[in-house]
């Protein structure tokens, strides 16, 4: 699976390119910050909820560092999606290196 750094996916975002974001994170993650206009299933839920992505699209997967993201990404390639490319480093790194004023867990 492809990976994207949180630069070159805000790029990427600013140029407006077709992208759906999943975050795959827990809610009470999500409740502290998310990446706008992404999608949220919780890891455990993708299996059921997987018929509602377009396995055509982009999809760019994001989770706190980086693991569950590319564990679910793996499955969904699996299962039929082409396109899938997990956020390396995660919400975390993004926070880091592309919105600082993002708060960090």
């Amino acid at each position: 699976m492809r990976e994207i750094a949180p630069k070159e996916l805000a790029q990427r975002l600013a140029a407006g390119e077709d992208l759906a974001l999943l975050d795959v994170r827990e809610p009470w993650e999500r409740a502290l910050c998310v990446l706008p206009g992404s999608l949220h299933i919780p890891m455990q839920e993708i299996p059921n909820a997987m018929t509602t992505l377009d396995p055509e699209k982009e999809l760019v997967i994001y989770c706190h560092s980086g693991v569950r993201s590319l564990h679910a990404g793996r499955f969904l390639e699996q299962n039929g999606f082409r396109r899938v490319v997990n956020l390396a480093g995660g919400i975390d790194r993004w926070a880091r290196e592309v919105e600082p004023s993002m708060p960090r867990y």
